[in-house]
């Protein structure tokens, strides 16, 4: 989700349609953000301070001291808190006071001290929003570099019918969710990503597998579905579940069957990013039933299983692709060969050398290795991992452009 952690201050006017912040405000819990609200002392007329409250799970700001306490509040505190501000409803009186900076009251000091964006819902009658102190303002506003989520057409409280209307929360925050969506990093592009490892069949209970989580792979999925791409997660076998909206995840095993769903994909990714500690080789035959214990000694025969990442990069024609090594010894050496020898954009080396890297932990230190270039990373969290391996592709995908 776009808005999730999301910092948003809805700011409330004395307007009729103040009576629908209650749904804007539970649109945006829902979302997973973190929601504050302000209103004019006017817009109490409309909707109970009480009931945003309660939606938002935070104290309603109206003036700068409240309470039977004196407790003051800090205007320019909770401007610098806010992500984003959404004003909503903005009557005319509202935007005239915003492009003259008439700051008369807690709502208008915390607007002109805010530096973050701000989207403007404007509502009120249709011969007011028609009148060309309304478009005038509204245009200023825009010239301030405010956002205006425009008005729609409907029944007004007037009884007549017409633009003024303002735009109905749902409609909000799909406005908000697009523009946003608009500027994040992966914005367009189709990033197809592998994770986990794959467990390799030898009778109908017993595999070779490996002791990966695919705690890296699922954080770079949601870290690039966040940053706007959509996204598609194979996945070996884990017990992680996406918390990230809209990531499409297909299950798989076995190394033939995570081959299979990359190839049947990777031809409509922009990006490929091989994640996943896919097994060099499987069994040759596996039994059909469980295999008894019996003398000393157990001989299985194994083969190559396929070199995704290798047929990956053979394939390449306009796809970015992106490769993991863990390695134990002449780690950067062992990183640029497969760099080379599998046609990659860059790889991703850890070590398990390295404490609190590799398979299982919820940290990982890494290098990015490039033809041009290698980046050294502190030990992070694997969300702070992934965010670092998204910013390199979109940085390297802009230089490309």
């Amino acid at each position: 989700m776009i808005l999730s952690g999301k910092n948003i201050l809805v700011g409330v006017t004395g307007g009729i349609a103040a009576y629908k912040i209650t749904y804007l405000v539970r649109h945006f819990i829902k979302a997973n953000a973190n929601v504050k609200v302000m209103m004019t002392k006017e817009a109490k007329d409309f909707v109970t301070p009480l009931s945003l409250s309660t939606l938002s799970k935070n104290p309603v700001f109206s003036d700068f001291v409240e309470g039977e306490d004196e407790l003051w509040n800090n205007h320019v505190e909770l401007g610098k808190w806010a992500d984003f501000i959404c004003i909503a409803p903005a009557t005319a009186n509202t935007l005239a006071k915003m492009v003259s900076g008439h700051s008369d009251n807690f709502f208008m000091a915390t607007y002109l001290s805010a530096d973050c964006p701000v989207y403007i819902a404007p509502a009120m009658d249709l011969d007011m929003y028609q009148h060309p102190t309304t478009h005038q303002n509204i245009e200023k506003l825009k010239s301030y570099g405010n956002i205006i989520i425009p008005a729609e057409s409907g029944e007004l409280a007037s009884g007549l019918v017409g633009e003024g209307r303002m735009a109905e929360p749902e409609n909000i925050l799909d406005f908000i969710e697009k523009d946003l969506k608009k500027n994040l990093m992966l914005n367009g592009k189709k990033v197809l990503i592998t994770a986990g490892p794959t467990y390799e069949a030898i009778d109908p209970v017993r595999f070779i597998g490996n002791h990966s989580s695919g705690k890296m792979g699922y954080a770079i999925a949601e870290a690039a579905a966040k940053n706007g791409a959509e996204v598609i997660l194979i996945s070996g076998p884990t017990a992680l579940k996406i918390e990230e909206k809209g990531i499409k995840v297909q299950n798989v095993v076995s190394a033939e069957e995570m081959y299979n769903a990359v190839m049947q994909e990777y031809k409509n990714c922009d990006v490929f990013i091989s994640a996943a500690a896919v097994a060099d080789y499987t069994p040759t035959e596996i039994a059909e039933e469980k295999i008894k214990k019996s003398g000393n000694n157990l001989q299985i025969n194994l083969k190559k299983t396929k070199d995704i990442l290798l047929e990956a990069g053979k394939r390449k024609q306009h796809q970015f692709v992106v490769g993991f090594a863990l390695e134990t010894e002449n780690e950067e050496e062992n990183a640029l060969g497969k760099l080379r020898k599998k046609n990659l954009n860059f790889i991703v080396l850890n070590s398990l050398r390295d404490k609190g890297a590799g398979f299982a932990t919820d940290t990982n230190k890494v290098k990015i290795i490039s033809e041009k270039e290698t980046q050294t990373f502190n030990l992070k969290s694997k969300t702070a991992v992934a965010q670092d391996i998204i910013a390199e592709i979109s940085k390297q995908l802009t230089l490309e452009k």
